[in-house]
């Protein structure tokens, strides 16, 4: 009887006259009989290994080189070393196809944004295929994708392009709000009264905080609106002429006739019935009764 030891992290896989043992042997000691057993170590550890930059044909037609990195482990030693001959050989070779073969399902566009998807998808394809071989895929990165110079060069433009347009959008958008709240604030300053002053005093404030500063500015800083000028008042209709009044009759002097009275009368000429009436120069000189008078 022989003595062996496997560490804590492997196991040994026994064979008696070439029949592999029902299980595996470890941690620890165990006991073989010398030329009738031999045993084989596995490493149960987890084993990472880069995949190889495969040249790739996208399903878009586009070539393109990727590499991987792989994670994977013994999960059943006993399969591992029955089953296949070198499982770790094995499992990169097999890596390889999967990477191409899953990749050429996918567009550049896919591969590029959809990395953890496709990583995901060919650590399932790849768990499955080396299951039979007692070996446990953990993890599958995308580790790199490497494109055409003239490609490379082709996307850069489309990208400059469309942030540059991207760019003037906001610039659009961002000048039509400040138009629009320029436009509410002049409303609110042409409704308020002495708001365009205030403001225009806080602006000049500003200024003059900045070393070296002059300036002029004129008053008044509004001026005054000029009062419009009033109605004129329409002409007053012209008051008609008044009607000449006629001229009143000249008063009669009454003259009372006394038989051998005479009567003078100054500025007057004075006519009586039955009287005559001699005047000399406005002068009554004396009456002659008419027919003799009574």
């Amino acid at each position: 009887m022989c003595v062996k030891l496997v560490q804590e992290y492997e196991r040994a896989v026994m064979f008696r006259l070439g029949r592999v043992l029902s299980g595996s042997r470890g941690p620890g000691i165990f006991f073989i009989i010398p030329c009738l057993d031999h045993f084989v170590k596995v490493d149960l550890r987890t084993v990472s290994f880069d995949v190889p930059p495969q040249e790739i044909l996208t399903k878009d037609s586009v070539t393109i080189a990727v590499d991987a990195v792989v994670y994977y482990k013994i999960s059943n030693p006993m399969i591992s070393v029955v089953n296949v001959e070198d499982c770790s050989r094995s499992t990169r070779l097999l890596a390889q196809t999967t990477l191409r073969n899953i990749l050429g399902t996918k567009t550049l566009s896919d591969i590029l944004t959809e990395r953890e998807t496709v990583a995901n998808n060919m650590q399932i394809v790849l768990d499955e295929g080396t299951d039979p071989w007692g070996v446990k895929v953990e993890r599958v990165e995308i580790k790199d994708v490497r494109l055409p110079v003239q490609l490379q060069r082709a996307m850069a433009a489309e990208a400059e392009a469309t942030r540059d347009a991207r760019a003037k959008v906001i610039a659009a958008e961002g000048e039509q709000n400040a138009s629009r709240a320029l436009k509410e604030a002049a409303d609110v300053i042409n409704e308020a009264t002495g708001a365009l002053q205030l403001r225009y005093l806080q602006t000049l404030t500003q200024i003059s905080a900045e070393k070296n500063s002059t300036i002029i500015f004129p008053l008044p800083i509004v001026e005054p609106e000029p009062e419009p000028d009033p109605e004129p008042e329409p002409d007053p209709e012209p008051e008609p002429d008044p009607e000449p009044e006629p001229d009143p009759e000249p008063e009669l002097p009454i003259v009372v006739v006394s038989a051998g009275e005479d009567v003078v009368s100054a500025g007057a000429d004075v006519v009586l019935t039955g009287v005559d009436v001699v005047s000399t120069g406005g002068v009554g000189t004396g009456l002659v009764p008419h027919g003799g008078g009574t």
